[in-house]
């Protein structure tokens, strides 16, 4: 009682302090969350205790499940409840199974086993990647010994950890594994989830030694090649700036392939804060400079076609896009989403057809089949056209007019209710209809040498949805929203591609949707014309008379 005692008063203390160092006292007055809005997550570290003496053999199970929470010096806490073999095999980065802590149901078979079940409510694998659902309903067994001095270790476990759902944001982290498309011209985030202890350690041992994720695999590429590793185990960080030290191999590079390492290293360490990259290979520096890279920024107000025009509303002025603007008179647009370049659009019109409109005024029909989603433009210029109850008539129309089959599209997939190809071009996600179930789909595109699509990579579920799909948009690069229809309630799920969703309440009459540059930025049309955009936890009616929300793939290179 007296150690427990003193580590609580010295827990407290050490909080105190924490608190206290961390007040500033100098600096420019910063604005708090607007009202309504939720408070941002806490950021602090779990302090799980070791093994209590006398402890049952449940109690040591219980207790070694709740150290998973600390994984400061490699979840040195969990290892003290198991024998010294053990201790030295236990692999916790084997992968997570998060779960909701009161489901958890523990039982003893025998005086030296127990036994845990769990229900899944996602997974992350070894390689930080993210997965809804996981495996269901799992047994974990657990034996344990009895010690010479009368005390219970576990001598048998399994691989990885378990969290609860509540605990996981608080002991893992997401980041943005960062790949080249193809043509070098973008970025394409791989979200990945790994300890916030170490992030840049775990960051640069998975895009360094590592490889994409499965599905997104054939549609990007690294500028890293097989024969490159990281030299030391960790890396350092000091002032913002990662210290990587390459093996000798990557001495014998070409300057751009230097550089395009560089660049992919310090945008994937950017989501963990740091904010420069000293790379070395073999303790030898190597001078590298970021590679240009194109932005997937779109503007900031929201693209519209009104009674006045078509054109980025601010207020009550439409800023119209020269050339595109004038030729969208020629169609009745029912759906509308604008090239990077807007020099081209992929337009539904209201009689059910998909053309492409030009800036210098052409109309030209792609699609004429019946049924046909909005359609999306991908970034060389590809018009994507799909029947709603067809999805693997999938076809991609490039400016010859020639429409292009793309093969091995959602090959399980009953029904399609919207789709949209990601900034980069490198992605698709969909809302799918498949065994009687509806979630949000993602794949990747596989192109040729030129940049023509030729077909999707295995498709991989993101995350289900409750009643069907109206709408869906890429919102920035990591998260596509998607508007559902659940009787007469209207749901905005807000998915991150790689990992969890989240879900709302939308405005009566939601239609349609459209992104900005972060998840933060959501706008949504009503059925009657009404533009609503989210301030912190409301929707704010911003317009009214909007005839359709357009969405943008982008915005024109700079000089």
């Amino acid at each position: 009682m007296t150690r427990s005692l003193g580590a609580a008063v010295a827990a407290l203390l050490l909080f105190a302090l924490a608190a206290c160092s961390g007040l500033p006292m100098t600096g420019p007055v910063n604005p708090g969350i607007e009202p309504g809005e939720e408070p941002p997550t806490p950021d602090f570290f779990y302090l799980p205790e070791g093994p209590q003496p006398g402890a049952s053999p449940e109690d040591i199970v219980r207790g070694f499940i709740e150290a998973g929470t600390g994984p400061a010096d490699n979840w040195a806490t969990a290892r003290l409840f198991l024998s010294t073999s053990l201790a030295e095999a236990w692999d916790p980065t084997a992968g997570v199974t998060i779960d909701d802590r009161g489901d958890r149901t523990y039982a003893d078979p025998t005086t030296n086993q127990v036994s845990l079940t769990v229900e899944a409510d996602a997974t992350v694998s070894a390689a930080g990647a993210y997965e809804t659902g996981g495996s269901g309903v799992t047994m974990l067994d657990f034996r344990l010994a009895q010690r010479d001095d009368g005390e219970w270790r576990i001598t048998e476990a399994p691989d990885g950890i378990v969290l609860g759902t509540d605990q996981f944001p608080n002991v893992y982290g997401e980041y943005s594994l960062m790949y080249f498309d193809p043509s070098w011209t973008y970025l394409v985030p791989d979200v990945r989830w790994f300890p916030t202890i170490n992030a840049p350690t775990w960051i640069s041992d998975a895009l360094v030694g590592g490889s994409p994720s499965p599905w997104l695999a054939e549609a990007v590429v690294s500028a890293i090649p097989e024969s490159v590793t990281l030299s030391r185990p960790s890396v350092p960080v000091s002032g913002g700036v990662a210290d990587i030290d390459l093996s000798p191999s990557a001495l014998g590079l070409e300057q751009d392939g230097v550089d395009r390492i560089y660049t992919q290293l310090q945008a994937s360490l950017a989501s963990a804060g740091v904010t420069d990259v000293r790379l070395t290979a073999d303790s030898t520096p190597l001078s590298a400079d970021t590679v240009s890279v194109r932005s997937t920024r779109v503007a900031t107000s929201p693209l519209v076609l009104t009674a006045e025009g078509f054109g980025f509303l601010s207020g009550d002025e439409l800023t119209p896009i020269e050339g595109l603007s004038s030729a969208m008179t020629q169609v009745d647009a029912a759906a509308v989403q604008v090239a990077p370049d807007r020099d081209a659009a992929a337009v539904r019109t209201s009689g059910g057809a998909v053309v492409r409109v030009t800036a210098d005024g052409e109309v030209l029909l792609v699609d004429e089949r019946a049924g046909l989603l909005d359609p999306t433009i991908d970034p060389r210029g590809y018009v994507w056209s799909v029947p709603a109850q067809n999805p693997g008539a999938l076809q991609a129309t490039g400016e010859d007019g020639v429409p292009l089959e793309i093969s091995e599209a959602f090959p399980e997939a009953a029904e399609l209710a919207a789709f949209a190809v990601s900034r980069d071009g490198a992605r698709l996600a969909a809302i799918v209809s498949s065994n009687g179930r509806s979630g949000i789909w993602v794949a990747g595109i596989v192109r040729d040498a030129d940049g023509a699509p030729l077909r999707l990579t295995d498709p991989f579920e993101l995350g289900p949805i409750t009643g069907s799909g109206l709408s869906l948009a890429w919102l920035d690069d990591t998260t596509v929203a998607a508007v559902t229809r659940s009787g007469t309630d209207l749901t905005l799920v807000e998915q991150v591609v790689g990992g969890a969703a989240v879900s709302g309440a939308a405005p009566s009459g939601t239609v349609s949707v459209a992104g900005a540059n972060t998840d933060a930025t959501v706008r949504l049309r009503s059925d009657e014309g009404l533009l609503y955009v989210r301030r912190g936890a409301n929707w704010e009616q911003t317009a009214s008379e909007i005839l359709v929300l357009a969405t943008q793939q982008g915005s024109p290179a700079g000089p």
